[in-house]
């Protein structure tokens, strides 16, 4: 009876209320209490995250027959993103231009400042994309990078002897299904984990209540943006590739959650892959398609970084025009499919392309009050999305199996 309590979500809910009730008292014991089982949590969601990358992506490819079968699914799973990435910076563009939330001139007040930027450009982050280094890629938690190496090991192990290919597959597959097994605690402990994660926001959201006009229309492009492409774009392409939105919601609820209240891609994919093995998806495709989505598939970035850039470029003056407007779509996709999907990542892209423009940062600093929220939905819309598209390549390999179980 207990197990059946734990397993249930009764107290995922029960969880969040005492978050609240707990970050607005404002107990420092509490407090201190949350601090330190949030950062329990992400240490051992980080500490599994790279080698989970790695390995998944790895020996599902050892375990694929042909090189032709990986060039399929890869191909594919680009191809989903590409095009969800893209529609979510379109409705993006299209929600700001007819909210235009700079219309009105916005006096920042507040004394915050964004954080510092990396010393690295974006085009250096790109060509970091080959590290020079494989250990030093799992030491930095380098997860496309990771990826990058997994790939390039698995499309070179369609090269090798059978018997070679079947040793390598046996030792990777066990590795990567002990690493699985040790990712059900995780999901046990959840209900603890996300009344940390609760306490420690609503403690932080108090005092910030600052009242502006053209940051509040901003800040509804934005949801509202994550939200069209939550609950119509994608419940939409299930609907086309006849899979039921409900029933891939309801197996993805789990990952969702925690992906809200963890603001990291990478630290939910352990539970990413539990619901898609839960929902009856291949192990194959999941095993390949979660851990490629999980760094390059970032639907809720994109929406953010347009959006930013374009409302605090306008508030100091900048004028876009409708070619402007459309390489930017371009860019926004761009830059998500090469964030790190980790917390605060798609902040400091924006923060990167405005210093490239020449456009101040400040008006940054009466953003981030709000981030935090703002990243949760972000998180939890690429969340979806991965899960979305790994079910359609799911169902598409199935109409023209090219990928045979074993």
């Amino acid at each position: 009876m207990l197990t059946k309590i734990k397993n249930s979500y009764f107290l995922i809910p029960l969880a969040s209320l005492l978050g609240i009730l707990t970050g607005y008292l404002h107990y420092p014991l509490l407090i201190k209490g949350a601090h330190f089982i949030s950062s329990l949590t992400m240490n051992f969601l980080q500490l599994i995250a790279a080698p989970l990358v790695f390995l998944s992506i790895f020996s599902t490819l050892l375990g694929i027959d042909s090189f032709k079968e990986m060039k399929t699914l890869g191909r594919k799973a680009f191809f989903y993103t590409l095009i969800t990435t893209v529609l979510a910076a379109g409705i993006a563009l299209v929600l700001f231009l007819y909210v235009n939330p700079a219309k009105n001139s916005l006096i920042t007040t507040s004394t915050a400042t964004a954080p510092a930027l990396s010393q690295n450009s974006y085009l250096s982050f790109l060509a970091n994309i080959v590290p020079q280094n494989i250990v030093k890629a799992f030491l930095e938690n380098h997860v496309i990078g990771i990826a990058f190496i997994s790939i390039l090991l698995g499309i070179a192990s369609a090269g090798l002897p059978k018997e070679n290919k079947t040793s390598l597959h046996l030792f990777f597959s066990s590795c990567f299904q002990l690493l699985l097994k040790l990712t059900t605690y995780i999901v046990t402990l959840m209900p603890l984990a996300i009344w940390a994660f609760v306490t420690l926001l609503f403690h932080e959201l108090q005092g910030n209540t600052a009242q502006f006009h053209s940051l509040f229309l901003y800040l509804g492009v934005v949801l509202g943006a994550n939200l069209i492409q939550g609950f119509l774009v994608l419940p939409l392409l299930l609907k086309f590739k006849g899979l039921s939105p409900w029933k891939i919601f309801k197996g993805s609820s789990k990952a969702l959650l925690l992906a809200f209240f963890s603001k990291s891609s990478n630290a939910t994919l352990p539970v990413s892959l539990k619901c898609a093995e839960t929902m009856g998806l291949s192990p194959k495709v999941a095993g390949v398609s979660l851990p490629l989505c999980t760094v390059i598939n970032m639907n809720g970035c994109a929406a953010f970084i347009l959006t930013t850039v374009l409302f605090v470029a306008q508030l100091h003056g900048v004028v876009f025009t409708m070619g402007d407007y459309g390489l930017w779509i371009l860019l926004a996709t761009l830059a998500a499919i090469g964030n790190a999907g980790v917390p605060m990542g798609c902040f400091f892209l924006s923060s990167t392309f405005l210093v490239g423009m020449g456009v101040p940062l400040t008006t940054l600093g009466i953003i981030l009050p709000f981030y935090a929220f703002l990243d949760m939905v972000e998180t939890s819309l690429n969340v979806w999305s991965d899960l979305c598209v790994t079910a359609v390549l799911d169902k598409d390999l199935k109409k023209k199996p090219l990928l045979v179980e074993g």
